[in-house]
């Protein structure tokens, strides 16, 4: 028995460098993917012509950054979906916030917004640009229609579903309306309330795709269709890369950043057997 016991004390501490290396594990299917692609190119069962091998598409990924033309389009695309996510968190927050909390003004304005939520994302593109020329505006402003519905909806229904005996408690203990909403709703929205924003984020990456369509000179949506234009599939895989990679850095940003007010929640994820 004391053999055993000091056997499994030797072995724990390999336990917290495979649990430091666990978040890795999600690179093994893309590089298992681009690797297998790489070696059905390179023994001739396919031309790469339509789809390049990882080979080709990351030397397009090094040309286009020598050149400074992968931070360019980067930068305008990443600026589009920040001030759209903005403009659509705070409106579908506000929004979300004011029917989810009032049952009347709910019954007003939540069935024109649920049936402006069914309507494709293309089906606004011309009327923006009637309304907002052909520059920035439109572009922006389509972002944040995407954004905007999945944080109405969440905060919405996030309020709606707070336990009611939670709400008891706080008239109970006669919490003015400021003072339930801090201590009450608000702690029992965030968890949900985080949820709806990496939805819209997500949202909002899909958008700027459609928004860089109209017109646009500069985005990563730009070099999307100049590939398409001028046959160069190694720049639209790139591209597409790019979008998934900025994407993923700033949802991970997001999670990071709302961490910490997360910290009191109990659940199964947060457990530290969850992540064994």
């Amino acid at each position: 028995m004391v053999e055993l016991s000091s056997a499994s004390t030797r072995t724990r501490p390999a336990r917290p460098a495979l649990t430091a290396l666990w978040p890795l594990a999600g690179l093994i299917l893309p590089l298992g993917l681009a690797l297998a692609w790489e070696a059905v190119v390179a023994l001739g069962w396919n031309s790469g012509r339509l789809l390049p091998p990882p080979s080709v598409i990351l030397a397009t990924l090094t040309d286009l950054a020598a050149r400074g033309d992968l931070a360019h389009h980067a930068q305008a695309t990443l600026t589009r979906v920040v001030l759209g996510f903005g403009a659509g968190v705070v409106a579908g927050t506000v929004l979300g916030a004011l029917t989810g909390y009032a049952r009347g003004l709910a019954r007003l304005l939540d069935p024109t917004l649920q049936a402006l939520r069914a309507i494709p994302s293309i089906a606004w593109v011309p009327l923006f640009i009637l309304w907002f020329g052909i520059f920035e505006a439109p572009k922006v402003a389509l972002i944040a229609v995407g954004v905007f519905f999945p944080v109405y909806l969440g905060v919405m229904e996030a309020i709606r579903g707070v336990d009611r005996k939670i709400v008891e408690v706080g008239r109970v203990f006669r919490l003015s309306g400021v003072a339930m909403v801090r201590r009450i709703l608000l702690p029992a929205v965030l968890p949900a309330y985080v949820t709806a924003l990496r939805s819209g984020l997500g949202l909002g990456w899909m958008f700027v795709v459609a928004a860089e369509f109209m017109g646009a000179s500069a985005g990563l949506g730009y070099l999307l269709i100049d590939g398409q234009q001028l046959g160069k599939p190694a720049q639209i895989v790139a591209a597409i890369i790019a979008f998934a990679v900025l994407g993923k850095l700033t949802d991970s940003l997001l999670a990071l950043a709302a961490a910490p007010f997360l910290r009191w929640e109990d659940s199964f994820a947060s457990s530290p057997r969850s992540s064994e």
